[in-house]
């Protein structure tokens, strides 16, 4: 299985800003991979210079084995590209629309007709290609921009925040159509700021201020955590984490809704040793329980791990 995307050493600047510091990676084949990571963390600007919108300051990329920095309009024209922004006319109806892109594309005729009807069929959104594309909910226009995008068959599925401001039932609609596309044999590359959506990915990288700091599937990046993570239950939660956090066998302790998840030094009995230490400050009544991680603890381990 070969690549379809390769970058090494890829950095961009802007002014004295660095956006993306220097990151390295490789994309397979009919892969989903995806870049997760907060606002402002470097995962647009780096699609951007992957589809050859942007130009890097240092580094080197292929995309579908062309460069990033000499072959951008051929990138452009081999790629489906779904930016943050919604991207279509608003003022056009949705086969306007469809209509419209598929020519930039080079469609005509029945092929462009073919190729409609079937983005019109995978977003389910046939039953609206008279409608005013300004009039639709978020949801279903994010599927149309999504359709726009797959009308020249690409072989490279970009999809920066697909799902932003989309409800949970639509974005569990939107990822069985990148599922689809992946059993096409379509590599998908998406960014998302969403840890359940980061869960469907087969590899994923962890971004933040501009670097990578963490790249395996969500199950190996979980793995890591050996020690395990703990969540402790109690009523005054914020005061009780400032008590956790400075003692000295806590490795991290973050605050995950009004849960403090723990992870400790494993040689430590983590029960015993904290249930004594909470009974010693006045805490009588909490519960501490051994729990899967999730890919917040893993993101919060990996950012403090290099200061973050």
């Amino acid at each position: 299985m070969g690549f379809s995307v390769e970058v090494q050493n890829l950095t961009k600047q802007f002014g004295k800003f660095t956006a993306v510091d220097n990151i390295s990676f490789d994309v397979k084949q009919g892969e989903i991979f995806g870049f997760l990571g907060p606002n402002g963390a470097g995962k647009s600007t780096t699609i951007r210079m992957l589809c050859g919108i942007l130009m890097p300051t240092s580094g080197v990329g292929r995309v579908s084995g062309n460069d990033i920095i000499t072959e951008q309009s051929r990138i452009k024209n081999n790629i489906g590209y779904m930016s943050q922004r919604f991207s279509l006319y608003s003022d056009l109806t949705v086969m306007e629309n469809l209509e419209l892109f598929g020519s930039i594309y080079g469609l005509e005729g029945n092929q462009l007709k073919k190729r409609i009807e079937y983005a019109l069929d995978i977003a389910e959104i046939g039953k609206r290609k008279d409608t005013i594309v300004g009039t639709l909910p978020g949801g279903v226009k994010q599927r149309l921009a999504l359709g726009a995008s797959i009308l020249h068959n690409p072989e490279i599925l970009f999809l920066d925040e697909p799902t932003s401001g989309v409800d949970p039932i639509m974005r569990r609609n939107f990822w069985d159509l990148i599922y689809e596309f992946s059993r096409q044999g379509k590599t998908v590359f998406v960014t998302t700021h969403y840890m359940d959506e980061a869960e469907h990915c087969d590899r994923l990288a962890l971004i933040i201020s501009g670097k990578i700091i963490s790249m395996d599937s969500p199950e190996a990046l979980k793995k890591t955590l050996t020690n395990g993570v703990y969540a402790l239950t109690v009523e005054d939660f914020i005061s009780v984490f400032d008590f956790v956090s400075e003692l000295p066998y806590i490795e991290e302790a973050a605050i995950f809704g009004s849960t403090i998840h723990i992870l400790c030094d494993h040689k430590v009995p983590l029960k015993n040793k904290l249930s004594d230490d909470l009974r010693a400050k006045g805490v009588s009544k909490f519960k501490i329980e051994k729990i899967t991680p999730t890919l917040e603890d893993v993101f919060v381990s990996e950012a403090r791990k290099l200061g973050i």
